[in-house]
């Protein structure tokens, strides 16, 4: 077998494993074997004692194992660890870093390789493998074992997390580093994620279980032995049942080789040895769901390893049987709404807007998603309504939270599990100055947006959702700078019709009526997919996306725009904004199919005409020629989140390169002044959506730079218009020169907050926040 298949083979089979302890267990043991050494051992850093600690060992003595430990500088393992590369030694004892450890009977042994297992830049370990002979490990040898550290380095992480999460016992040694401690528990465990909806939250987990998922199941405790037993036995019958009808009413449309199914799956759900570990389990204290859910994805891993074709695909079957049952016990099992404690904080493997219905909003305290993105509807939504939000936390061992106290920063995107007193303490201070802040801004309400030497500053909401509406008007808003018309298309199981998108458009025209509301056109791909209308694409932010995907689906295109002016006619206060627009051709083919919308209307008997329309400016490509569609439209819109993330090449809601997204980075700044010269020029407005314009001293840099509508979410206005009201345009207008000389995006965010708070309007920037590692 190939080192691929091997690395493959020994990735696919520790996913797999259960807890910490298989995991390094089942490593070293394949890892031994496949190189065949004869020793292969790991040492894992922890941080509490600032020690390498021998975790698993295939080869050396297992008593050893969690009681030898070794310093940071300590020894060869203390060496890979500080310099972060592997050591290859064809003699370990002769390395002046040798310190040799009693208690493992490594006496023996000479060759020595050691690894590095790093994940996201911090080490998390050593890996080791050694031989009796003197020999230097060969360079495939070496390759392999980096190769696999760095496979690994996330399933050892993630594996470490749960343990943590779980205060499992970490070894603590005495001077000798032999001696074992009482267990120590882990509290403030730090998991990193991305931003996406700012504040501070602190409550109690409530896993949002998806139907039929067996992934997102969480760890709870049997409410009963006998109850568990018998809803697992009712799920089976019924499954069976089901099964049993399914195949004779489809007896005389099926081949008796496909009729068989039927029968593998009954005989499956007879398998005494499934049915019996799954019973186990329960009496084991674990509730149905999380039994099956075990049960049913080991037998899934252990099928996906085989060899044979045939029997890998046996695992789709497994998982169909587990989903089949684990839809009635979810079912007797009742909603997941009955049980929510006060400052819920809900997390799910990829938060979707329907799971926000499942706690009670004057319960839901917060928000986190192991996958998706600051962009995702769930974020948008949860910014709306001022839900503090951290998603892409990989890591995060989210089955196993269910009760769990936890702290949700949405300012840095980290996750605290196991929360001290301490730091309790620090980010209960954190809410109430956020409380005391929102209180003394609720005066600004009906007071405008104007700087101490006069100058007025329209500020706008960004919207998409029914609620938004009444929260907006309440914030003082004065019109909708993007109202996201993706949310009527993603609550329906297909593509709206004219009726029901116009209805959805004339209550968000009425309510903001005679003030403007800009729409923008359908903005599906990328990140945001409907269900019916999948895109599937390597690189969808560079795919089929926004304007492209409209302009090839004109029946879609037209129908929108039909719904809009219809909505509006009447109120006359409609504005219709293109996004993702990268050519002069896509702005001349949308404007015809507007006008093809108008006439038919016109001629229909609708009293419509053609409303102002503008393009997004969101790519690089469309700012070096805004003065060409400046020429073509009626106004100018800045998306400043796309465009942030096209001019630096990072997705932000990716979390391993979140870090890189700067709002604030010179070369950003430049092209949003650029574009805002640029526009002025032709004569025509310029406005900006995106975070940069919820920021206080964002939305001074762009009032300086000429953008006359500043556009945000309805949380984040009183705060904008707060900062606006607190400086002249001349004093803004200074700070942005000063800022364009800066070469750095956090020496500019760090001026910005200095600046306000020398202007005694320190309180509106990001609270200090407790630092924890």
């Amino acid at each position: 077998m190939s080192m691929l298949s091997v690395l493959r083979k020994i990735v696919q089979e520790v996913s797999a494993a259960p807890d910490l302890e298989s995991v390094l267990d089942l490593i070293v043991r394949r890892i031994q074997r496949a190189m065949r050494t004869q020793v292969c051992s790991i040492f894992l850093f922890d941080p509490v004692h600032q020690r390498y600690v021998l975790r698993a060992t295939q080869g050396l003595n297992q008593e050893a194992v969690g009681k030898v430990s070794l310093s940071m500088t300590e020894g060869i393992v203390g060496q890979v660890g500080k310099r972060a590369e592997p050591i290859n030694l064809e003699d370990a004892s002769r390395h002046p870093a040798f310190h040799y450890l009693q208690a493992t009977g490594e006496e023996r042994f000479h060759a020595f390789l050691g690894v590095p297992i790093i994940h996201h830049r911090s080490v998390l370990g050593v890996l080791v493998v050694q031989q009796m002979e003197h020999r230097r490990f060969d360079e495939s040898e070496e390759a392999f074992m980096v190769t696999l550290s760095a496979q690994l380095a996330g399933i050892i992480a993630h594996a470490e997390a749960t343990g943590s999460v779980n205060m499992e016992p970490v070894a603590s040694p005495d001077k000798t580093g032999t001696e074992k401690v009482p267990p120590v528990v882990v509290h403030d465990k730090r998991f990193n994620g991305v931003a996406a909806a700012p504040g501070v939250a602190i409550g109690e987990v409530v896993i949002a279980t998806v139907t039929a998922e067996l992934e997102t199941v969480p760890d709870k405790p049997a409410r009963g032995v006998e109850r568990e037993l018998e809803d697992f036995q009712a799920a089976l019958e019924s499954v069976r049942d089901d099964l049993s009808t399914l195949g004779k009413s489809l007896a005389q449309r099926l081949r008796p080789e496909e009729q068989a199914l039927f029968d593998v799956y009954l005989r499956m759900l007879d398998d005494t040895a499934l049915r019996g570990e799954i019973e186990k389990r329960i009496h084991q204290g674990q509730w149905a769901q999380g039994a099956l859910r075990d049960v049913i994805l080991a037998q899934v891993q252990q099928f996906s390893r085989m060899e044979d074709a045939y029997l890998r695909e046996r695992a789709t079957d497994v998982r169909d049987l587990g989903r089949r049952i684990l839809s009635y016990l979810q079912e007797s099992a009742g909603p997941v709404q009955m049980e929510c404690p006060d400052n819920a904080i809900l997390i799910a493997d990829e938060l979707s807007p329907a799971m926000l219905g499942m706690v009670p909003e004057e319960k839901l305290a917060g928000l986190i998603a192991v996958s998706g993105s600051g962009n995702s509807h769930a974020a948008i939504m949860a910014r709306s309504i001022g839900i503090p939000t951290v998603m892409g936390v990989v890591d995060l061992p989210f089955t196993r939270l269910e009760g769990r106290k936890v702290i949700v920063d949405g300012y840095s995107g980290r996750v605290y599990v196991n929360p001290s007193d301490q730091l309790l303490e620090a980010f209960e201070r954190v809410i109430r100055d956020e409380q005391a802040v929102a209180a003394g801004l609720e005066g600004l309400k009906d007071l405008p947006a104007e700087t101490t030497d006069g100058y007025r500053m329209p500020l706008w909401v960004n919207t998409g959702l029914v609620a938004d509406v009444t929260r907006s008007l309440d914030r003082g808003a004065e019109g909708i700078g993007l109202y996201r018309t993706e949310i009527p298309f993603m609550i329906r199981d297909f593509f709206p019709s004219e009726q029901e998108q116009l209805q959805s458009y004339r209550n968000q025209l009425e309510a903001f009526a005679p003030r403007p509301v800009t729409m923008r056109t359908l903005d599906i791909g990328g990140d945001k997919a409907l269900p019916y209308f999948p895109i599937e694409e390597d690189n969808p932010f560079l795919g089929w996306r926004g304007i492209r995907v409209t302009l090839d689906h004109p029946e879609i295109f037209l129908v929108q725009v039909r719904a809009m002016l219809r909505a509006s006619e009447g109120l006359n206060n409609l504005r219709i904004m293109l996004p993702m627009v990268t050519s002069l051709h896509e702005v001349e083919e949308a404007l015809r199919q507007i006008d093809r919308a108008v006439e038919e209307l016109q001629d229909e008997g609708y009293q419509v005409s053609r409303p102002p329309v503008g393009v997004m400016v969101e790519v690089p490509a469309a700012v070096y020629q805004v003065r060409r569609f400046a020429r073509l439209v009626d106004f100018i819109s800045v998306g400043s989140n796309d465009l942030t993330q096209y001019i630096l090449a990072v997705d932000r809601n990716n979390p391993r390169v979140a870090g890189l997204y700067a709002a604030y980075h010179p070369a950003v700044l430049r092209a949003l002044q650029y574009i805002a010269r640029e526009t002025r020029r032709e004569g025509k407005p310029v406005s900006i959506c995106g975070e940069m314009a919820a920021d206080p001293g964002g939305a001074l840099l762009l009032m300086a730079m000429g953008y006359e509508v500043l556009s945000m979410n309805a949380n984040n206005l009183p705060r904008v218009k707060s900062a606006i009201r607190g400086v002249s345009l001349v004093r803004a207008q200074s700070l942005l020169s000063r800022v364009l000389r800066m070469a750095d995006a956090e020496e500019i965010h760090q001026y910005l907050r200095e600046t306000l708070k020398g202007l005694g309007l320190g309180q509106l920037t990001r609270p200090h926040l407790p630092n924890q590692q």
